[in-house]
């Protein structure tokens, strides 16, 4: 029993320095993590060692906080996965009058994020329990070469019979239904009957029938469902277009030009999904302290800035730093309106288009909700829509493949007789 106290008191100190951060993989830069220990040291004298994990979907990360009860300090999820763990009370909040004032960091996120987050509960002011970290719209990777930006002008697009076997789905069905419906809807939007808002926020059965029928109709149009692959596919001037994250689109975008490719990205004029990460305090965090110094950390300007350089994708800071480092006139010939994002001086602004949207864009984006309730019924349709979308050749590859698992068996079996045989006939010649 002594041997065993002494054990967890042990273990116990060694988690007052140590923080455990579990975020998506290839999501942040290198230097940035390494040099988070070195700056907790001079902010707080105390020495860290940061444990660093990763993970590929959401629902795998909830799955190890809310049923493996891990003692992650710090936590990288999407939207809609914050608001199913603030209604599961599965968050802690975050300490921020903890730090000092002239070190606190947190006022950096842009009050277009934090009002968008709140929008992830009626009941808590999220901003205690979450600080965005990343964000972006969904839209079309296209290469101009195959597709005109006017074909992909809306989500109809995909059911254009020109584009068959064309198209690169994401394999990722919030996403996906949250424009589509947008598609589905968009005559009542026209007419004021329903918002977007509205339409993203509450899933009902027949909302999801549209979105279904509107999918079943574009199977002969697409390629295959991808969570990664189908940018790669694109930047290698192999794929015509990909329905993708803004981020990936910087990628891709980026990487295609290096192999002498031509891409381009579109927000349909329906509108799309405004998607955010964000990070939390898991309730079974030990170092709580650790944790909240992490989270300031990352709201510095010139960490928003690495990361956003390393990574293609958006950070919610939006400092006057931010703004100097996005406008470059030099790079970008439009003129965009950032006001809703950096402020009312921000109303012309040359920055990157596909990370910073225009205000007429994002003025028809909403926020991604949690299905609650109907989340199973949308697993249901999506599952119904990739089954049903077995090309002939696809059909061919499964139908060989187990032929030749079945072969493998046959010929194990028979060989194994054979063996068998053999041996029986060598006991009999004894």
């Amino acid at each position: 029993m002594v041997a065993a106290l002494m054990t967890l008191n042990v273990f116990a100190a060694d988690r007052a320095h140590t923080l455990k951060v579990y975020n998506w993989a290839d999501y942040i830069d290198d230097d940035v993590l390494k040099g988070f220990p070195e700056w907790y040291k001079q902010m707080t004298g105390e020495e860290v060692q940061v444990i660093y994990q990763t993970f590929d979907k959401n629902e795998s990360m909830l799955t190890q906080i809310e049923v493996g009860k891990e003692d992650y300090d710090v936590i990288c999820p999407s939207e809609y996965i914050i608001e199913r763990m603030l209604k599961s009370h599965l968050l802690k909040k975050i300490d921020k009058n903890s730090i000092p004032e002239n070190q606190r960091y947190f006022d950096n996120v842009a009050p277009f994020a934090v009002e968008k987050f709140q929008q992830m509960s009626e009941t808590e002011n999220v901003s205690d329990y979450t600080v965005g970290y990343m964000w972006g719209t969904t839209g079309f990777i296209y290469n101009p070469q195959y597709v005109s930006r006017e074909e992909l002008s809306s989500w109809g697009a995909i059911l254009n019979p020109r584009f068959k076997n064309q198209i690169y789905m994401k394999d990722a069905y919030r996403d996906v239904y949250s424009v589509l419906v947008l598609y589905a809807y968009k005559d009542e939007i026209a007419r004021g009957e329903v918002t977007r808002d509205e339409l993203v926020r509450t899933i009902t059965a027949e909302r999801l029938e549209r979105v279904e029928k509107i999918l079943s109709d574009a199977k002969d149009n697409i390629a295959g469902w991808e969570v990664d692959f189908g940018k790669e596919e694109m930047t290698k001037g192999k794929a015509w277009m990909n329905l993708s994250w803004s981020g990936d689109a910087t990628w891709a975008i980026e990487e295609a030009a290096e192999n002498g490719v031509h891409l381009e990205y579109i927000v349909p004029e329906e509108g799309s999904n405004v998607w955010f990460d964000g990070w939390c305090i898991p309730a079974y965090a030990v170092n709580t302290k650790a944790a909240t110094w992490w989270i300031n950390y990352m709201c510095r300007p010139e960490i928003a800035i690495k990361n956003m350089e390393y990574i293609g994708y958006v950070s919610v800071i939006g400092t006057d730093e931010v703004l100097d480092w996005a406008n470059d006139p030099e790079e970008n010939e439009e003129a965009l309106d950032l006001s809703y994002f950096f402020g009312p001086e921000a109303t012309e602004v040359y920055a990157n288009p596909v990370l910073y949207p225009d205000k007429s864009i994002i003025e028809k984006c909403a926020l991604m909700h949690d299905a609650g309730d109907m989340n199973e019924d949308m697993v249901k349709m999506w599952n119904r829509v990739k089954g049903d979308n077995l090309s002939l050749m696809m059909i061919i590859i499964i139908c060989v493949a187990v032929a030749a698992v079945i072969g493998v068996i046959i010929y194990t079996v028979v060989r194994k007789r054979k063996q068998q045989q053999m041996q029986n006939k060598r006991r009999q010649r004894r």
